[in-house]
């Protein structure tokens, strides 16, 4: 029999009413396309506030050792103020366990109406890095001691022109992190025969960290994949790896979306973009992802915890049902995935959906949370 542990973590907000309808449909997939021959066994762990109102910690130590030893994880989103109090969770999970590449697919839904013409033209998948650039969190508060010290040794030592009242950030970026990054991202080209990846950066400006990150990666591509991989322009077969500035990519994804198939990219920029993307196919809602190390893939809904809408059957479980779809792809569950893609497909063309999907499709009906999952459950 084909055993695998998942640990879990429900997450805050939304995140246990769209647990309750996402995974006894992953649960049903595979019960359908193996029998009995297949099964994840479930763990929970605990984290967010969750946990804080059963141990005192967001992020209890239990949980941390869990992890360690784990391979495959899921969770909904984790709740983390803004400007005030503990460091974000889910950056501190990718820090601690390396989870350096954010990875996540953007492909189009029959049935969801669009903001652009052609959503079917989008079919993207995003390597964003994950532990560097902004996500390093080194930076230090307008008129803080350190902010001050830091601005008069760059001053004094280097010659930078900061004002005093400067709040101040530290972007880091190695070659070892960028080109690990690349690595992945041409790996997953060459494993699904996509034509390009694409390197997005804003190295025009920041030479020496965004031009970095360009630099890195052609260079891994070129010592490590001879024969493979082939710069855009140049004579050869194999994937194309090519680079746009960042400003300019937005354009290009919106322009000539068909053009790109496999993203590698900075931190900060890879937020951006793949949010923009992900709105261009229909929202969060249908949106999945994957932080993703050496030893653990920790596969997660991308949308937030939607405190305004907790506890009121609104959310749209779509996000974390097709993030347990990509673990179900990522150890080879394919039969299962596939049924639940075409459950999705089916829900969607039958126009019962969640209230984010339906402000997006005329015609159709808005059900809850846990009645869109009984949807998808009944279009297995």
């Amino acid at each position: 029999m084909a055993e695998k542990t998942v640990y879990y973590i429900e997450g805050d907000g939304i995140g246990p009413e769209v647990w309750k309808a996402a995974r006894p449909v992953l649960d049903a997939a595979i019960a359908k396309a193996y029998g009995d021959t297949h099964k994840l066994n479930w763990e929970e762990l605990l984290a967010g506030e969750k946990a804080f109102n059963e141990t005192g910690e967001h992020l209890p130590q239990a949980t941390m050792d869990a992890l360690s030893k784990a391979e495959l994880a899921m969770k909904g989103p984790l709740q983390t103020p803004v400007g005030v109090g503990f460091r974000s969770l889910n950056v501190t999970l990718r820090q601690v366990f390396d989870l350096y590449a954010c990875i996540r697919p953007i492909k189009y839904f029959k049935g969801i109406e669009s903001p652009v013409k052609h959503p079917e033209r989008v079919d993207m998948c995003i390597f964003r890095e994950n532990t560097e650039d902004v996500y390093a969190g080194i930076e230090y508060q307008s008129g803080s001691k350190e902010a001050r010290k830091l601005i008069e040794f760059l001053a004094d030592e280097l010659g930078a022109k900061i004002d005093l009242s400067a709040g101040i950030g530290i972007k880091p970026m190695t070659p070892s992190g960028s080109k690990r990054l690349v690595k992945k991202a041409i790996e997953y080209a060459l494993e699904n025969d996509k034509p390009s990846v694409t390197l997005v950066h804003k190295g025009n400006i920041m030479k020496h960290t965004e031009g970095g990150f360009r630099a890195w990666g052609y260079e891994l591509a070129e010592n490590e994949y001879k024969g493979k991989v082939v710069r855009e322009g140049e004579k050869g077969e194999g994937v194309i790896i090519n680079d746009r500035i960042a400003d300019a990519m937005f354009q290009n994804v919106l322009m000539y979306p068909e053009q790109y198939s496999v993203i590698a990219t900075t931190n900060l920029n890879g937020d951006y973009i793949s949010d923009a993307l992900a709105a261009q196919v229909g929202g969060l809602g249908l949106s999945p992802g994957v932080n993703m190390g050496d030893n653990l893939a920790f596969f997660e809904a991308t949308h937030g915890t939607a405190p305004t809408i907790a506890g009121k059957d609104l959310a749209n479980p779509g996000s974390l049902l097709l993030s347990g779809t990509m673990m179900l792809e990522h150890i080879g569950w394919t039969e299962a995935a596939h049924l639940i893609h075409n459950a999705v497909e089916k829900t969607l063309a039958g126009k019962k959906v969640t209230i984010d999907l339906a402000s997006q499709m005329a015609d159709s009906t808005q059900v809850g949370t846990q009645e869109f999952g009984e949807i998808l459950l009944s279009n297995l």
